[in-house]
């Protein structure tokens, strides 16, 4: 099967994207990554704050340094999801220090723990122990649950792409997606 009869849905096709922009420049490869995750990354960036022209800003900008970067993504170290909404997260930080007012912001929860990248703000050991912490609180949530918070949040597959994935409802994965928040936000705050 060719990365052009693939569906996003299928174990390994944005892999597949990746190696075309970063072999051959391919842009269609690339419009079908910018269109996927550009809302998905803007959404997330309003939730760590940002103001909604500054979060379309700043995910053009990750996308922007996708196409740039990415011979230097690795798909063996971390999902694209996830490689994206650090690029993104950076971004957002560096703008947030660059500003006057800047306050510091607690956003480090938001990630998945894959492994580490070169970025030495990912290879501290706070970094790390917060990360695991996620990943142990996560997987203390029943199966399903922890799977539906992954596909959700660090996969970014919308509710619908998880439902058909998954063969659930639409409205039972937003109510127990609701619910797995709702855990690992109570289990955060009696650790706090």
């Amino acid at each position: 099967m060719s990365i052009a009869d693939a569906s996003p849905g299928e174990p390994g096709y944005w892999i597949g994207q990746m190696q075309a922009v970063a072999l051959r420049r391919d842009q269609a490869c690339f419009m079908r990554i910018y269109d996927h995750f550009a809302p998905r990354v803007r959404l997330y960036l309003r939730g760590l704050g940002a103001p909604e022209a500054v979060a379309e800003e700043l995910a053009q900008e990750a996308l922007l340094r996708l196409w740039q970067r990415a011979d230097t993504y690795d798909a063996g170290r971390s999902t694209l999801s996830t490689w994206l909404f650090r690029i993104a997260r950076n971004l957002h930080i560096d703008r947030l220090r660059r500003e006057n007012h800047w306050i510091a912001v607690d956003i480090e929860p938001a990630l998945d723990c894959e492994e580490e990248t070169e970025d030495p703000a990912f290879s501290s050991a706070e970094s790390f122990a917060a990360h695991a912490d996620l990943n142990e609180r996560i997987d203390r949530l029943s199966a399903i649950q922890a799977r539906l918070i992954r596909m959700s949040y660090f996969e970014a597959k919308s509710h619908q792409q998880i439902s058909d994935e998954l063969g659930m409802p639409l409205g039972t994965v937003k109510s127990s997606i609701r619910r797995a928040f709702q855990r690992l936000q109570a289990s955060v705050q009696e650790s706090v």
